[in-house]
C-alpha cells in the first residue's frame, strides 16, 4: 500500500458541536476517521490533512486564523512522520494548492478519502482526484454533512449524504465503510 495515501478533508473545529457550523453525525464520522488514521499511522503510510480557511474574516465558518479553522484534536497532524497539511481556500482541495504535486512526488496512485462535508468538499475532492487519475476510495461512514434547503424544502443530512455517495460510487470512487476497508487492508 505504499502507493496509497489517506486524505482527511476539513475535519476542523467549526464542524463539531461547539463550532460555528456543526454537522449532523460529525462525532461518529470523526471516530471512524480516527480509526482509519490509526491504521495508516501504524503502517507509516502517508496522510494528508486538508484544512480549509475562507479568505475573509466575515466567513460563516473557517475564518482565517480562528480556533474554528483548526484541525480537530482527534485528527491533529503529527509533527514527525509521514503527515502533511495542505491549506485550501476553495471547495476543491486540488484547486489553487500543491496537493497534486505533493501526491505525485510521493508516488501516490490511490487515495482513501474521509471528512466533511459530503456534498461539498468530499464530492469536489473525490471527483477532482478521479479526473487526475487517482484510484479513489471514500469511506462513507467517516464523512458527514449538513441538512440542505432548496426551493423551500429541507433535505435531511442523511439523504444528502446518501445521494452524494451514490453519485460518487456510480463513476468516481469505490464507496465503502471503514470496518470493511480496514478488514480488507489488514
Amino acid at each position: 500500500m505504499s502507493d496509497t495515501a489517506l486524505m482527511i478533508v476539513d475535519l476542523q473545529n467549526d464542524y463539531f458541536p461547539d463550532g460555528k457550523w456543526p454537522l449532523v453525525g460529525i462525532e461518529p464520522a470523526a471516530e471512524q476517521a480516527a480509526a482509519v488514521l490509526g491504521h495508516f499511522r501504524e503502517r507509516s503510510l502517508p496522510v494528508v490533512h486538508i484544512r480549509h480557511e475562507f479568505p475573509s474574516a466575515e466567513a460563516p465558518f473557517f475564518a482565517p486564523g480562528s480556533e474554528g479553522a483548526r484541525i480537530h484534536a482527534t485528527m491533529a497532524p503529527r509533527e514527525s512522520g509521514n503527515e502533511s497539511v495542505v491549506l485550501k481556500h476553495s471547495v476543491n482541495a486540488f484547486l489553487g494548492t500543491d496537493l497534486h504535486e505533493h501526491l505525485q512526488a510521493q508516488g501516490i496512485e490511490k487515495l482513501v478519502v474521509v471528512g466533511a462535508m459530503s456534498h461539498m468538499c468530499i464530492d469536489a475532492a473525490t471527483r477532482a482526484a478521479s479526473d487526475l487519475g487517482y484510484q479513489v476510495t471514500v469511506l462513507q461512514d467517516a464523512c458527514a454533512t449538513h441538512d440542505q434547503t432548496f426551493n423551500g424544502e429541507t433535505v435531511p443530512a442523511a439523504q444528502v449524504h446518501a445521494s452524494f455517495m451514490a453519485g460518487l460510487a456510480f463513476a468516481y470512487a469505490e464507496v465503502t465503510n471503514t470496518a470493511e476497508w480496514i478488514k480488507q487492508h489488514s
